[in-house]
């Protein structure tokens, strides 16, 4: 009941689409320019085939924005918004630096939980062992509880 998360589709289809386009739109202008006879640009081809590639990867860049904090739970219009209108990629920077965990599923109802739930709050399975002193959660392997000492059992 646990979903599949591909890490190979994070990007959508529509994202590499635009970067398709936002490469190859620039390139094709740019190679009719240059072998139609109108070449009175003065700088280098890889130069100029820079600013499409550029265009290309910052649109994959926003596409993985909007595909992983999906996946995440997040609020990932607001995430692809600041992506995209933030300047010199500081908004893709600062996702980056706060974007939430990945969720966790519980195995009774598939429901996703934050990792360090104790309990389901779908089915109110039992995820951790929670302390019997204090009720915070236990991982498994301890043998003491790290915030109040107790023995577990």
């Amino acid at each position: 009941m646990t979903p599949h998360n591909s890490p190979s589709r994070v990007i959508p289809p529509g994202a590499w689409a635009i970067a398709a386009a936002l490469f190859l739109l620039p390139a094709l202008g740019l190679a009719f320019f240059l072998f139609g006879g109108f070449r009175r640009v003065h700088l280098p081809e890889a130069l100029l085939l820079l600013a499409p590639l550029l265009l290309a990867a910052y649109a994959l860049a926003v596409g993985y924005v909007y595909g992983d904090a999906r996946r995440r739970g997040m609020r990932y219009v607001m995430w692809t918004l600041l992506a995209i209108f933030v300047p010199n990629g500081i908004g893709i920077i600062l996702y980056f630096i706060l974007r939430e965990p990945m969720p966790v599923y519980c195995s009774r109802c598939g429901a996703p939980m934050q990792p360090g739930f104790a309990f389901c709050p779908g089915c109110g399975a039992n995820y951790l062992p929670a302390c019997g002193a204090c009720g915070k959660t236990l991982q498994p392997g301890w043998t003491h509880c790290a915030w109040c000492g107790m023995k577990t059992r």
